[in-house]
């Protein structure tokens, strides 16, 4: 039993008459005929009953014709969730950011975003680097903006910006936030720091860029959010480390500085699962932030 089978039965169905539901499936009356014989064949029972010129259903036939018509239906919306066409794709997209990024950087995007695809639910979590690698890992995720490097075996990576990290300490008076302060490494060695966690990239960064300096910094304080380690650098806790676009239009209780002879960048990618069969609503997606985050 095919799918093409159901289809031209439920024409003969529906049309009471072979010749106009050949007419109506583009086949021949005599193709048609035939289908419904392999049919009948394969259910092993019989389907129609002549009665003079025209055809009747059998009680197989009625039977049959409920259960062919909730099966091609459920077959139609199979083939709508899993349409090749991003138009017809109506299946929620998952997409994962950090939240420097969301809050710096994807205002426009996701404008663009929401006036490209009015009608489609687009879900975004926000998560650090790692847990959105393991999500588009997972296909949790249909796309993810992170910090590079990351495992690029199973992933498809699309290449954005880099984004200098500054360092920034309690200033010593009121500034005007303009400014941005050259250091020695040797005026770190004594200062105490509020960074991220140690298991996050951009954590990975900030060491290595230690390690390159010959410092190994005194880690008085872990934190995920960088508003809350902005709040207590201000505050007079420690030095940090962050992201130069989170630290537009600072507070003028902070002085930033960088070192001299030496500069720290992250590399920001849109990184989705490597498919042979990619989801189309994903790269039109990727391509809208892609082509907003490049020009900004």
């Amino acid at each position: 039993m095919e799918l093409g089978q159901l289809r031209v039965f439920l024409a003969v169905m529906d049309e009471a008459s072979v010749t106009r539901a050949a007419g109506m499936v583009g086949l021949s009356a005599g193709a048609v005929s035939q289908q419904l014989r392999a049919l009948s064949a394969d259910l092993g029972v019989e389907l129609f009953v002549r009665s003079g010129r025209k055809i009747a259903p059998t009680a197989h036939a009625v039977r049959l014709a409920e259960h062919a018509r909730a099966i091609l239906h459920q077959v139609g919306r199979m083939e709508q969730e899993f349409s090749k066409d991003e138009a017809g794709d109506n299946r929620p997209f998952h997409f994962a950011t950090g939240a420097t990024a969301l809050i710096y950087r994807l205002g426009k995007p996701l404008r663009l975003l929401r006036r490209r695809f009015p009608h489609t639910e687009i879900l975004v979590t926000v998560a650090a680097t790692e847990e959105i690698v393991a999500g588009l890992f997972s296909r949790r995720f249909d796309l993810g903006l992170l910090s590079m490097p990351v495992p690029q075996d199973k992933l498809t990576i699309l290449p954005l910006f880099e984004e200098e990290l500054l360092g920034l300490r309690p200033a010593p008076a009121r500034t005007s936030g303009a400014k941005i302060v050259r250091l020695q490494p040797e005026e770190l060695m004594h200062a105490q720091f509020l960074l991220y966690p140690k298991h996050s990239n951009m954590r990975l960064s900030i060491d290595t860029f230690f390690h390159e300096l010959g410092i190994t910094p005194r880690v008085i304080m872990e934190a995920d959010d960088t508003e809350a380690i902005k709040r207590l650098v201000e505050s007079g806790f420690g030095y940090s480390i962050l992201p130069e676009f989170s630290l537009r239009g600072q507070s003028r209780f902070l002085e930033l500085f960088r070192v001299a002879g030496h500069r720290l960048v992250r590399r920001q990618a849109l990184a989705m699962p490597r498919s042979e069969y990619p989801r189309p609503l994903t790269q039109s997606i990727a391509g809208v932030i892609h082509a907003a985050l490049v020009r900004s």
